[in-house]
């Protein structure tokens, strides 16, 4: 697969070549569903707590005689069934994340890229990289290349300059390639990527 490459000022660049075992499979939703499923597992804190009968400090004294009341048999007031009791069943501190085996996640992730790139919702930059952290110059930028909404991919190191003036600007989203996971390609209309990163996503999967 060919793409052309234009720069940031919206002038082309030459092409490159995308190898189809990365960008030109057919999409398959379950496998990306599972993936992402697992991302947002994983990312759950886990940290909600109610307390159950044993932490609640409460005299264990029994309320009131066995017989003879009318009412009910009750004995610690600590139970669910009173106020201030502890909850029966309640949430406790756990981790949500669940398993996926690493070839499945890079599987997701080559179907991810497929998608866009079949879509026609994939773009490839030169380079990222701005002189002066200017917001407005790189809105400016981003104007011109159509992109309202989108995921930037880039090397391993971002440019301090593009990653501050992109850092203000809502639906865009800046990552260096080790950062690059399924939910955010897909949470973002279009895809970026520079040439840094095609190369070093195909170092990856070589």
């Amino acid at each position: 697969m060919e793409l052309k490459v234009t720069t940031l000022e919206g002038k082309e660049a030459g092409s490159v070549q995308l190898s189809d075992a990365i960008f030109g499979l057919e999409p398959r939703q379950d496998i990306i569903a599972r993936c992402v499923q697992w991302q947002l597992n994983k990312r759950q804190a886990g940290t909600h707590k109610a307390k159950g009968r044993a932490e609640i400090w409460r005299t264990g004294k029994k309320m009131y005689k066995q017989k003879g009341t009318g009412g009910a048999r009750h004995g610690s007031a600590r139970v669910p069934q009173f106020r201030g009791g502890g909850r029966a069943f309640g949430p406790v501190v756990r981790s949500h994340a669940t398993d996926l085996p690493k070839k499945v996640r890079a599987l997701a992730l080559k179907h991810a890229l497929s998608a866009k790139a079949k879509d026609g919702d994939l773009l490839v930059i030169d380079k990222a990289a701005l002189e002066a952290a200017k917001t407005k110059a790189l809105l400016g930028h981003f104007s011109g290349l159509g992109l309202t909404n989108a995921l930037i991919i880039d090397g391993a190191e971002l440019n301090n300059g593009f990653a501050a003036a992109a850092r203000n600007i809502p639906n865009m989203d800046v990552l260096p390639i080790q950062g690059i996971n399924v939910y955010d390609i897909l949470r973002r209309q279009k895809l970026v990527l520079t040439k840094a990163a095609i190369d070093a996503l195909e170092a990856r999967f070589k």
